[in-house]
């Protein structure tokens, strides 16, 4: 919609190699820093992946703590966001575009490299990949290229993974997951070294920016925002798409472009972004300042409709029972309160449960996380309860809208699991309970002081395996199934924590549990635990 500049060319070529790019946008040359921050602030560059932090305070950031050593400009292009495709598209079909803006930074800021982390195994990964190549061999055949080193890193994409902090540990060869405590990049990235982190849009604009000047750069979009966004139209949508638009366009228009259909309410922002009702939808404006006053944050650009033939309750908290499985599971309102949360609005779904419930969950989680998620996670539900209040009502009342869920909310496929369990000898099980004490988020006591279990997720294997190894009576065992519930060998991924609990009924000692047929008891927890 509009002039095309991120997107140029692509509407004659699938993918833009080195000679077409050059062609379109010619060859940067090196700039100096102090000219391209003054270009950054005069048209108030904001990051694209969702947080809008000013571009021109990390550069200048990265300088002062590098003074004039080395440091490294870091691309993120792991979204992780199952709603968005805006960087996965640019890196497959444009990435020399994204690789000038970041090469300019570096060549500006004397970095030793550049690295670009993508999702591992995907068509973005391989396109990056050939664009470093022919870079390469533009270099040797002796074009004007940079010289700055291009390094290129795949990692395993979660929706965690796109958090600056869970990138940079991606990057350095450890477990992609938030750090805990809030580490500041432009001091202590990748290798220790002051980093420049931006997301893959972000850098792309950056070029543009170099390549116009702010003036021309500013002709299109609003005065307070000038420029083009990517945005991700999915869900209701019938034409599902990446589009350009510049900023002031109504979201009307746009999913009007897209012939989606926005039923009870559209999703802006993404998966910690907010609920727009269709009224709202109607006058809001595809801007950060557009979409505030609508009471939404534009964030990595994410637009979802919902369409009328999906519950959208149910919509809702098939995306709280996935954030609660994505945690990191290294702070207790992750680990403990987002499972809680997903029960809580999936027992709604049913007719059960109550708002104060989930109020009360989301209370648990809210400014307590190790990392932004469990607040992002949050506020996703109070939207969610807030836009869907009649919904709710129905659903508490009829125990259903009578409409199915339909998965429109875009999930990605996860890979099945092997499952485990612990398993208890209840001959020498004598109630210590420590096993509770160890595992108290998983493991219930009964009057008797013996235990029953929830399945418990696979971050939690360490733990697990602690209990087994500290069971005062050595009356635990952790084993793997094999996909039908019998055992196998040990191992520790998500974990299945099951036991029959044999004893006379009054018997002294012996728990007193309900059985079937003779059959083991298993307890099972609804949705999905994080």
């Amino acid at each position: 919609m509009g002039p095309a500049r991120l997107t140029a060319g692509l509407d004659h070529c699938r993918r833009l190699d080195l000679p077409a790019h050059r062609t379109l946008h010619g060859v940067l040359e090196p700039r100096d820093l102090g000219e391209l921050i003054s270009y950054a602030n005069e048209v108030d560059m904001r990051g694209r992946g969702g947080a809008a932090f000013p571009f021109a305070r990390k550069l200048k950031a990265v300088a002062d703590a590098a003074k004039g050593g080395d440091c490294v400009v870091l691309i993120n292009g792991a979204e992780g966001e199952p709603a968005s495709s805006k960087d996965a598209m640019m890196l497959t079909r444009n990435p020399h575009l994204v690789l000038d803006g970041a090469v300019l930074a570096a060549e500006a800021l004397g970095a030793r490299e550049v690295v670009l982390a993508t999702a591992g195994g995907e068509v973005a990964e391989a396109s990056v990949n050939a664009a470093v190549a022919e870079r390469r061999a533009a270099n040797i055949s002796g074009g004007a290229e940079s010289r700055i080193p291009i390094r290129v890193v795949g990692i395993k994409e979660r929706f965690i993974s796109g958090e600056g902090g869970a990138l940079v540990k991606a990057v350095n060869g450890e477990e992609g997951i938030p750090p805990g405590r809030k580490k500041r990049a432009a001091t202590s990235g990748v290798d220790g070294l002051p980093t420049l982190l931006s997301n893959t849009e972000t850098y792309a604009q950056f070029a543009l920016l170099a390549e116009y000047g702010p003036e021309k750069y500013a002709q299109v979009g609003t005065s307070k925002e000038p420029g083009t966004i990517l945005l991700t139209v999915s869900g209701g949508a019938a034409h599902g798409a990446v589009i350009e638009t510049p900023t002031g366009t109504l979201l009307a228009d746009v999913l009007a472009l897209c012939e989606a259909d926005v039923g009870e309410g559209v999703l802006i922002g993404g998966y910690h972004g907010a609920w727009l009702s269709a009224e709202a939808a109607q006058t809001a404006v595809i801007s950060r300042e557009g979409m505030k006053l609508a009471g939404a944050t534009l964030g990595a650009g994410i637009i979802v409709p919902l369409g009328e033939t999906t519950c959208p309750l149910g919509e809702a908290a098939r995306v709280a029972s996935y954030l609660a499985a994505e945690s990191a599971g290294q702070c207790g309102p992750c680990r403990l309160g987002l499972p809680d949360m997903a029960r809580a609005i999936n027992a709604l779904v049913e007719g059960a449960g109550s708002v104060d419930a989930v109020r009360r969950s989301v209370r648990v989680v809210e400014r307590r996380g190790a990392c932004f998620h469990p607040d992002g996670t949050a506020k996703f539900v109070l939207s969610a309860l807030e836009a869907f209040e009649i919904e709710i009502a129905t659903h508490l009342e009829h125990g259903s809208c009578g409409r199915p869920v339909r998965g429109v909310l875009p999930m990605p496929e996860r890979e099945a699991e092997p499952e485990y369990r612990l398993e208890v000898d209840w001959s020498r099980c004598v109630g210590h309970g420590l096993c509770a004490h160890l595992l108290p988020e998983f493991v219930d006591l009964d009057d008797y002081g013996f235990p029953s279990f929830r399945k418990i997720p696979g971050f939690m294997a360490k733990d697990a395996r602690r209990a087994v190894d500290m069971c005062p009576a050595l009356a635990l065992r952790l084993a793997q199934t094999n996909g039908d519930g019998h055992g196998g060998k040990p191992a520790g991924s998500p974990l299945r924590l099951v036991k029959d609990r044999g004893g006379k009924k009054g018997e002294k000692g012996a728990p007193q549990l309900p059985r079937t047929g003779g059959l083991p008891r298993i307890s099972k927890v609804g949705g999905t635990a994080g």
